[in-house]
């Protein structure tokens, strides 16, 4: 089986994998506490400006792959959301911290990956990194790939294969003129959408504060 989740699924997934270890008190996660956490701009690469629709959309997809699914009790009055990834893969708590990191963040080396994962499980060297994302890549499917070593780097990066973009890298490739990591052609979307909005509430503020002092004025005139 190979797996094709979108941009979208993936930060869905990865967050919620991350709050379940992180902040336990707080999981599972309401859609509005879902939509913050992927919107975060910590540990986020790139940082997403998704709307409760898109995130929405995404859970239906994951819930029908049975990778993450409603988890509200009967008097709960709002809907919550977890993830099913360990009852699926059967994973072991060093291996989902890593495909967690790599949903999150994109390709990464095996430094980064010990360093980004300290809040979900404490590896005690590199050894035990590779080790980890060993076990990953010998799944069936494999889960993850080491990807051909850039130049001037002295390490490889490694990515997760749950996404047909991410198999090859190519999201996370500097180009001339770009930065690593650029955002994919729906985040800048996104941003784009939310920087209009903005605007328009800020004209909408501004004609209101006109309106307001062209009421004031005639009191004295």
């Amino acid at each position: 089986m190979n797996y094709s989740l979108n941009d979208v699924e993936a930060r869905v997934l990865g967050a919620l994998v991350e709050k379940e270890i992180t902040t336990p008190e707080y999981y599972p996660l309401s859609l509005n506490a879902l939509v913050n956490a992927c919107n975060q701009k910590s540990n986020r690469e790139p940082v997403m400006t998704l709307d409760e629709d898109a995130v929405r959309s995404a859970i239906r997809s994951l819930n029908e792959l049975g990778w993450t699914r409603f988890a509200s009790s009967a008097d709960s009055r709002v809907g919550k959301y977890e993830h099913r990834l360990n009852e699926t893969f059967n994973f072991h708590r060093h291996e989902i911290a890593i495909l967690c990191v790599l949903l999150l963040r994109g390709p990464q080396t095996p430094g980064e990956l010990r360093t980004r994962t300290e809040r979900m499980y404490a590896f005690e060297d590199l050894e035990s990194v590779h080790n980890a994302l060993n076990l990953l890549a010998k799944r069936e499917p494999p889960l993850v790939r080491v990807l051909p070593r850039q130049p001037g780097t002295k390490e490889s990066r490694y990515v997760h294969l749950l996404s047909p973009g991410d198999e090859s890298g190519q999201a996370s490739v500097v180009s001339a003129g770009q930065e690593e990591h650029a955002p994919a052609p729906h985040v800048r979307t996104d941003r784009l959408a939310a920087m209009e909005t903005e605007l328009a509430q800020l004209r909408a503020d501004v004609a209101a504060l006109q309106e307001q002092f062209a009421q004031f004025r005639k009191q004295f005139e």
